[in-house]
């Protein structure tokens, strides 16, 4: 059986265990949180390397993927610095294979629902592959990078404008302590309803759970959101909120979606290669697993 696992700096409650069987190979799927201690965050890394097929890096970002540039997040690499035998992985892969074809999937199915075509995406740096399926499928996009990271209350629109600031930006942002960028430990739990008028404006709201949901208001009567990492109690928030569809880009194991960090680090693991697999070949993996974005329908 092969084992893989999931190092989070997000909080231990959204721990899950689970075996899946995966083209005729078991795989060991497990999620540990830290709860936002960075120390034991390193140590979990450390102490694993060589002990399992592969590492999936949860709750951050190694690198943020936007267009034909990747920009470094040194505080989320100090945690893999000792990682020097088993292949460790942060879910961008499947960010720019998966989800780049998520709404191409959706439309064709529930399209005919989602009037006016309108999305909020709340961090379109760190899930650029969905934001250029947003695109592509013919939405009215906004960004909510600077609100939902940053606590900045400005909302940008067009891919240049997000591919001039990345490049601004990102070298200079990728500098900061993790915590300033992503909600760690028991910030992950909270929820303070902000930003309604982006929320309300948007037919679909896309990207990270942990953002959606830390200003999700308490009114989303109709809304679609496309996301992953979503537990049981997640779509029971979501069902009590009024959301009418709520589509994860990975499957649904066990009564909740594991994040792409996870998912990626289970294709590395019966690949059988040993390292990090290339985006032509996750996608290969892709198509072999008849991997799809799940839709689930929580209310009318």
């Amino acid at each position: 059986m092969k084992h893989v696992v999931s190092v989070s700096l997000g909080s231990s409650a959204r721990d899950k265990t689970v075996e899946v069987d995966l083209l005729g190979e078991m795989v060991r799927i497990e999620r540990i949180g830290t709860d936002g201690d960075i120390s034991k965050a390193i140590r979990l890394f450390t102490e694993l390397d060589g002990q399992v097929d592969a590492l999936g890096v949860g709750g951050m970002d190694l690198w943020l993927i936007v267009g034909e540039r990747s920009y470094p997040l040194y505080d989320a690499l100090r945690l893999v610095q000792n990682v020097k035998k088993t292949p460790v992985v942060d879910g961008g892969g499947l960010k720019e294979t998966l989800e780049r074809r998520v709404m191409q999937v959706v439309e064709p199915q529930i399209g005919h629902t989602i009037q006016p075509k309108r999305a909020l995406l709340v961090a379109a740096v760190a899930r650029y592959g969905m934001t250029l399926s947003f695109e592509q499928a013919g939405y009215d996009c906004k960004y909510g990078d600077f609100m939902f990271s940053l606590g900045i209350p400005i909302v940008l629109s067009g891919l240049r404008t997000l591919h001039i600031l990345s490049a601004l930006l990102l070298p200079i942002l990728g500098r900061l302590p993790m915590k300033m960028l992503y909600p760690t430990g028991e910030r992950q739990e909270e929820n303070v309803p902000k930003y309604e008028k982006w929320y309300h404006w948007a037919q679909v709201i896309g990207g990270d759970f942990l953002y959606i949901k830390h200003h999700l208001p308490l009114d989303m009567r109709g809304r679609t959101i496309v996301t992953n990492t979503t537990t049981t109690e997640d779509v029971r928030l979501l069902a009590e909120r009024g959301v009418r569809y709520l589509v994860t880009t990975t499957p649904v194991l066990e009564g909740r979606s594991f994040g792409t960090n996870v998912m990626e680090a289970a294709i590395t693991a019966i690949s059988g290669k040993g390292r990090r697999l290339t985006f032509a070949e996750l996608d290969e993996w892709i198509e072999r697993l008849d991997m799809k974005p799940q839709i689930q329908e929580l209310g009318s």
